[in-house]
């Protein structure tokens, strides 16, 4: 992983710094609520419905031990003793004291961590596979591309007070594991017919209140032209995109408004004009950021023999096989695989996880996995280089930390934001229902027989929880001061990119599970052969589904 140098730690102790000047101020009645607000933002902190909320930044979901081990005792001493994964793989405290914050950036900063552009008009953290180096499916590692973005954009003076906030993804796989077209930018890796690194770069992709597929507006981009295209781009919307509505200040508005074609075009004229400045990338500094990501020290391994003795130790125990077969995937080293930690177990906020399981996870991560870790969008973690001889071993430690739910990608796996048992934004809380809907459809082997579903849950429309691009999406909306549950159906955020439709009015919290039973035995009845839900509601469309729910 990247690692700081003395440039980086002066800079961020410099803001932590600047910040408790900041706060004092504050509270002491020196500045104003309207001239702090934008002072905490820009270091993560919001307030939310009982208590600040403060987002640290884990670019692109990478992270070592010491890190984890740091955050697993800032949320002991200064917080309730657990932490939130959040679906941009960053950690989310939920009860910090405002005046604690700059205490614990301060600690953050002693393991090379910030709260930097987690929050406010700016470019945030960029994101991508979080099997990025590792996937069998992976033209190229993505991660050294993501870090010369995060550097690029990191302070950047010019992108600091942006219409509105900004994401990037970065994809290099065949299987679309970062959702990049549901981003502002979605940057596409290929290899040209020269076999030569280039980009795809995708713009006005975004959820919210006004879902949008992004559009491809600039293929085969040269990888020295990276960073000056995505500059020309950020120009373009700042100038450009609407700041007297912020319902109406994202990209993909502005994309739609003047059409790709047209924003096309004026990307590329403004790119004229800095296409070959200092920011123009060379070999050198793309192979300087590239010796950050040294593969693992793997050891020699005959996959044969791990193979047969995997083989055997299935047979001895189902709940190991069913583990191995659900949360375990391949990796592209012999001998090696790619672990996910499952954070969804009944009756916990979905993405929690307590300052005994971080620790216990960083061990895990140093015994089994070279001492790094990665946060993932469904809100899990993941041990990206296990040896399959110590599989077994790590699934009896994760048994009993409660980590080992072998769910991963299925109904009672679901994204779910924290609703409104902690944001001030939501209409209705979301942790209640998707622990229903898991106590509902609690019976394994059913779930295994539905297959694959993504089910994503939001408690508003800022859509947090991706309910739109959920195969089964709910959404927390307010009737009169009551909370009710709209369901959308055929969200996909892959490849084969979609939005979910509306099925019909909106439910009560309590009729939640049967309306999402009654969604499944329409499914069930009418799938040929090992049909996936999603590709059922494709075939169909939502009439069936839709009839049958309200047929009373």
């Amino acid at each position: 992983m990247y690692q700081y140098d003395h440039y980086d730690r002066q800079v961020i102790k410099e803001r932590v710094d600047q910040y408790r000047n900041q706060t004092q101020r504050f509270l002491a009645g020196e500045i104003s609520e309207a001239e702090f607000l934008p002072l905490r933002l820009q270091n993560g902190l919001y307030v939310q419905r009982l208590a600040p909320m403060l987002r640290v930044a884990v670019p692109y979901g990478l992270y070592n031990t010491a890190q984890m081990r740091k955050l697993a005792a800032i949320t002991r001493d200064y917080d309730k003793g657990y932490i939130h994964v959040s679906t941009r793989q960053n950690f989310q405290l939920n009860w910090p004291r405002l005046e604690d914050v700059p205490d614990i950036l301060d600690e953050l900063a002693s393991v090379d961590m910030h709260a930097v552009q987690t929050s406010g008009n700016c470019i945030r953290n960029t994101t991508t596979d979080q099997y990025a180096g590792v996937a069998v499916d992976e033209i190229e590692d993505p991660r050294p591309w993501c870090e010369l973005i995060r550097q690029w954009s990191t302070f950047h003076p010019e992108f600091a007070l942006l219409p509105r906030k900004f994401k990037i993804a970065v994809c290099a796989t065949e299987e679309d594991r970062a959702a990049f077209k549901f981003h502002d930018i979605g940057v596409e890796l290929i290899h040209n017919d020269a076999g030569e690194t280039a980009f795809n770069i995708h713009v006005g992709g975004g959820l919210g209140r006004t879902p949008v597929i992004s559009q491809l507006i600039k293929p085969n981009l040269a990888w020295p032209h990276l960073i000056t295209y995505l500059e020309a781009v950020l120009r373009v919307y700042n100038q450009l995109g609407r700041r007297d509505n912020k319902y109406k200040a994202r990209i993909k508005i502005l994309v739609k408004a003047m059409g790709a074609e047209a924003f096309a075009a004026r990307v590329d004229q403004e790119w004229q004009f800095i296409k070959d400045n200092d920011n123009t990338l060379n070999i050198e500094a793309v192979d300087r950021v590239k010796a950050f990501f040294i593969p693992h020290d793997y050891q020699s391994v005959d996959d044969q023999v791990s193979n047969e003795r995997l083989q055997s130790q299935r047979l001895e125990s189902t709940a190991f096989n069913r583990w191995l077969d659900k949360n375990v995937q391949p990796h592209k080293q012999p001998g090696y695989a790619i672990v996910n930690l499952a954070l969804k177990p009944t009756g916990i906020a979905p993405g929690d996880i307590s300052d005994y399981q971080m620790e216990a996870i960083a061990d895990l991560a140093d015994r089994f996995s070279g001492g790094l870790l990665r946060n993932t969008h469904h809100q899990n973690i993941v041990l990206a280089d296990v040896k399959k001889d110590d599989l077994f071993e790590l699934w009896q430690c994760c048994e009993s930390l409660a980590i080992a739910t072998p769910n991963l990608g299925y109904l009672s796996d679901p994204i779910c934001c924290p609703g409104g048992d902690y944001c001030a934004l939501a209409n209705a809380k979301s942790i209640p229902i998707a622990e229903a809907v898991q106590r509902q459809f609690d019976d394994l082997d059913y779930l295994y027989d539905l297959g694959p579903i993504d089910l994503n849950i939001s408690g508003c429309m800022n859509a947090c929880g991706h309910h739109h691009v959920g195969h089964i999406g709910i959404l927390g909306v307010d009737k009169k001061g009551k909370e009710f549950y709209q369901i959308s159906l055929g969200g996909n955020m892959s490849r084969e990119a979609s939005i979910g439709k509306i099925l019909g009015p909106s439910f009560s919290s309590e009729e939640i599970p049967e309306v999402i039973q009654k969604i499944l035995d329409v499914y069930v009845n009418k799938r040929t052969d090992e049909e996936p839900f999603i590709d059922t509601y494709r075939r169909l469309g939502i009439a069936p589904f839709k009839e049958y729910v309200y047929a009373g």
